[in-house]
């Protein structure tokens, strides 16, 4: 699925804000030990960010990339911008940025994924941020990940994901280390029984 499709789904498929989990068992690389959020779900595929890869980029290096400002303009940045977070959100499209934020912000492009959150993939809602505005809660993600039709369904029915639904607060929890595992915790798994387990908590 892809982010125009996105913007003309019609419908909300079971996993429309649903966490993925990867299982132990997780083959490719770029999926281990991953946390996704399901941004959208139909029968034409589906769209989601990891939420918990760093992202050695920083923000000011995004403005900077984007000739929003220059070295000089780094230390006079707000402090919201300067540590404003950025994650790596999947292997699809990598070099490009999506903000995924509270619903506070709006703007002409931006797109409802759940009633609280919200998803704004243009120049906009970085403008904002790089001026100490835009959303109370927010992270940006580079890249993301999609699913052709049926394909996240075989792979869930082939043991690959757990998935249960969508915490707002460990969608935008800045600590990526352990969130894994307090995502299992929220479904009452631990690391240890993944390999007894299949399907969704």
């Amino acid at each position: 699925m892809s982010l125009s499709t996105l913007k003309n789904r019609r419908e909300r498929g079971f996993l429309d804000g649903q966490f993925l989990i990867a299982m132990p068992g997780m083959e490719d690389r770029n999926f281990a030990r991953t946390v996704i959020y399901i941004c959208a779900h139909s029968d034409a595929g589906a769209m989601g960010f990891v939420i918990n890869r760093p992202q050695a980029l920083t923000f000011t290096d995004v403005l900077m990339h984007l000739d929003m400002i220059q070295d000089d303009d780094a230390i006079v940045l707000p402090r919201v911008a300067r540590e404003f977070p950025i994650q790596t959100g999947g292997p699809v499209e990598s070099g490009r940025g999506f903000v995924l934020h509270s619903d506070d912000y709006t703007s002409d492009s931006s797109i409802p994924v759940s009633d609280e959150i919200s998803l704004t993939a243009t120049l906009d809602i970085v403008r904002a941020i790089s001026k100490g505005g835009g959303p109370r809660r927010a992270t940006m993600l580079l890249g993301y990940a999609g699913w052709g039709a049926g394909q996240l369904e075989t792979e869930i029915g082939n043991n690959g994901w757990l998935n249960c639904p969508a915490n707002d607060e460990l969608i935008f929890d800045r600590s990526l280390d352990d969130k894994y595992d307090r995502v299992l915790a929220l479904m009452g798994v631990t690391p240890a029984m993944l390999s007894m387990e299949a399907g969704h908590a």
